[in-house]
């Protein structure tokens, strides 16, 4: 079941009304769990552009879309790679800032996986 998402403040998000104070990727069977961001950090120095080895781990066999919510300005961005991997699986990438991809999660149906950035 698809948990719906509360709300998100600076540095935090809020899934079926508990609050996470970290990245959060959201599966197919609604589980949520801490983003490995350290798989794009040791690449690229930062956490705001996301690699191979993360598109990797973020996607889920028979997810149909990923919906990024790319921190609450917007500075995340996909690789090069990570972009031809998501399009190698099929999977259709929508990344917004983070307010308007939860917005987006909550009214989406479907086989959809998300992956929230709470900062920037």
């Amino acid at each position: 079941m698809k948990p719906k998402i509360n709300s998100t403040n600076f540095g935090s998000i809020t899934v079926k009304r508990k609050m996470f104070e970290n990245d959060i990727l959201i599966r197919l069977g609604g589980q949520v769990e801490k983003r490995r961001k350290k798989l794009s950090k040791k690449l690229y120095g930062t956490s705001h552009k996301i690699s191979l080895a993360e598109a990797k781990y973020i996607y889920e066999k028979g997810a149909e879309k990923l919906i990024i919510g790319a921190g609450q300005t917007g500075y995340v961005e996909l690789s090069k790679k990570a972009k031809k991997y998501f399009r190698k699986k099929d999977c259709k990438v929508k990344l917004l800032p983070t307010p308007e991809a939860i917005k987006l999660w909550n009214k989406d149906k479907g086989r959809v996986i998300a992956m929230f950035h709470v900062t920037c």
